[in-house]
This record gives structure tokens, sequence and C-alpha cells, in this order.
């Protein structure tokens, strides 16, 4: 699951930073979630927007439900910011890399559309290949895959210890993560 709050030009991220520092420990031990990474863009650092887009991978569905609408939590950023849209995939699979025991200082997020006359076990099957092969990159911390069938749209979104090597896909900063559930989220 992501959101998007995109902000102008002009606005101070140390607001963003600031509000990360302060809330984000509510989310450590949040009960059915595998991981939250607070993410931001920043122009200053080469973006082509500055945004507050945090990713969530979950565990238990009813989870993300109460996050969004059971109060307190994503309640906050609506009376911040307006209420975003929500994007949320359906999980394909989630791997540990060689850092991740290492903090994860940066994200990227790849999308790709399914096209219309195909079917989708095959580019699923080649995104899970992708998956097996990027989580054996040095600098990686986790990596996922999953598939919104609604839209038939694929998404690899992967946390990185470092600064990620060249790999497609927006990159972010990772203000902090949260990862009461990863022990689930990984199990094999």
């Amino acid at each position: 699951m992501q959101y998007e709050v995109t902000l102008p030009a002009d606005y101070d991220l140390g607001i963003i930073r600031r509000r990360v520092e302060t809330k984000a420990s509510a989310t450590d031990d949040f009960d059915g979630l595998g991981l939250k990474a607070y993410l931001v863009q920043d122009l200053v650092n080469g973006a082509a927007v500055n945004q507050y887009a945090p990713f969530y991978l979950w565990n238990e569905a009813a989870a993300m439900g109460r996050f969004l609408w059971g109060g307190g939590f994503f309640s906050g950023i609506c009376q911040s910011f307006g209420r975003p849209i929500v994007r949320h995939w359906t999980g394909v699979d989630v791997l540990p890399g060689p850092d991740r025991d290492r903090l994860a200082v940066a994200a990227t997020k790849h999308t790709e559309q399914l096209a219309p006359d195909v079917d989708p076990a095959g580019p699923v099957g080649e995104a899970l290949e992708v998956l097996r092969d990027r989580v054996r990159l040095a600098g990686v911390h986790t990596s996922a895959v999953a598939v919104d069938p609604a839209r038939w749209e694929l998404v690899h979104f992967t946390l990185w210890s470092g600064e990620p090597g060249i790999v497609p896909g927006t990159r972010y900063q990772v203000l902090h993560l949260s990862t009461p559930g990863t022990k689930e989220l990984l199990a094999e």
C-alpha cells in the first residue's frame, strides 16, 4: 500500500522530517503490519517533486483497514493534507536481501503495466525472477513484488542500505522504517 502527498516546490520538508521523528514510532508495534517505510522525495536532492510517500507491506488486510479507517493513524494525514488516494496491491512475494540487518536509507519503486492481451502468469513469473536476482545484490535490505489486478500493474519495491545502483523506478529517502511484523512477512 502507498499514498503520495505531493507538496509545493517551496514546501519546507523539515516539517515532514520533524513529523516523522515525533510520530513514526507509533507504527513500530502496529499489529498486522509487516513494515512501513516513511519515504520522501526532495527537489533539493534532484527529485522531480517534493513528496511524502510512505510504503507499507501488510501481513493482514484487516490491519490495513484498521490503519486507514480505525482512527488515529491515517486520520492525521487526512487532517494535515487532505485525503490522498491510497494505492494497494496484492502481494506476490517479499524476500530479505544481504543487508537486511543494516539500516535502510533509500528505496526504489518501479511499476509496469501488463499488456492487456497477456496472461499475467508470464509477467508475474518474470517479476519473481527479477526479485530473486535483486535480493542477491549488495546493498539490498528487503525487496517485494505485488500486483494490482484491477489495473494489471506490477510493482517492484526495494529498500536499500545505501544509494541504489542503476535500477529503474522512483527513488526515495527512508526517514524511518517500522518493522513490527517482518518475521512473519519474511517467513518461508
